[in-house]
């Protein structure tokens, strides 16, 4: 009688003996193998280093300290997403076949104005109304690669004249512009050179209050002005400003009916020769575009 337990172990067959060539066989077949693998590595006849990098870039793929590139991430949210930047071309190409239009006075809260000026132009011919479209499409690209919604006032031959100046800063408060920018370039005596931006100052009167914005307005300003400076090495203005690039005016109607922050920049003098050579310049108005989107961009992110 058999007995079968937890202990029990049941008795194991007998093995062969091997015999002389068996042993050999044995030993020479992981080599073989071990051949075929490298032969394989190494890709073949002609295969190069093309599938051992191929095998090298499959071991990294699997490899638990491997990481993606880059590249390879979604690209994140852009943290000027949602903000909103109103650019104000100055003047309008057409102005001057519209003389009565513009030449109607409109309320800016300190006194009345006219609704709009044809701008000046250099000793050429290039009109301070074309610069600053250039100059505002140019910004609107850059500030545009940076997630933020860029409005313009007004665009290329829409509308036929102006804007008025009041209905320019109207634009920017509907829009709730986290930032407004006026594009000029100035129409002052030859030898008066650089460049100046225009803060508003503190308005209380009918229509116009901006006591809201001074602030938040000075510090877009002076962000404007220190890149625009070190972008196209424009100089401050020698006649306006003191030297300190900055000018503060109650007297214009797109500062005072604003109630978000604004600012005006005069590019520069268009009737000074050495301005006028820079601002009649393609590649100089880009970095003009380009020193300018990096200050809205500073005060944007706070």
């Amino acid at each position: 009688m058999s007995y079968v337990g937890p202990d029990f172990d049941p008795p194991q067959p007998r093995r062969p003996r091997r015999g002389p060539l068996t042993v050999a066989l044995a030993a020479l077949v992981p080599g073989a193998l071990i051949g075929w693998f490298v032969y394989e590595a190494v890709g073949g006849p002609g295969g190069g280093s093309s599938a051992h990098a191929s095998s090298a870039s499959a071991g990294a793929s699997v490899s638990p300290t491997s990481t993606a590139s880059n590249d390879d991430k979604p690209p994140g949210p852009s943290p000027l997403k949602g903000k909103v930047v109103v650019i104000d071309p100055g003047h309008n190409v057409t102005n001057f076949q519209h003389t009565a239009e513009i030449n109607r006075k409109v309320d800016i809260g300190t006194n009345w104005k006219e609704c709009d000026t044809t701008g000046t132009s250099t000793n050429a011919g290039y009109s301070e109304a074309q610069f600053t479209m250039d100059v505002s499409h140019r910004l609107k690209a850059l500030l545009e690669k940076q997630g933020v919604t860029v409005k313009l006032t007004h665009d290329t031959g829409s509308p036929s004249w102006g804007p008025c100046v009041d209905q320019r800063a109207r634009i920017g408060n509907d829009a709730h512009a986290d930032a407004a920018l006026s594009i000029h370039a100035d129409g002052a005596p030859a030898g008066d050179h650089g460049f100046h931006v225009i803060l508003p100052a503190s308005v209380h009167a009918g229509a116009a209050d901006t006591r809201a914005i001074v602030g938040p307005s000075a510090v877009l300003g002076r962000d404007i002005a220190s890149n625009y400076l070190r972008t196209t090495g424009e100089p401050f203005s020698n006649y306006v400003g003191d030297g300190t690039g900055l000018d503060t005016r109650k007297d214009l109607g797109g500062l005072n009916l604003s109630t978000v922050p604004k600012v005006f920049i005069e590019c520069g003098n268009m009737r000074d020769s050495n301005d006028a050579a820079l601002l009649t310049n393609s590649a100089w108005r880009q970095k003009a575009a380009q020193g300018i989107s990096e200050g809205i961009v500073s005060f944007l992110r706070g």
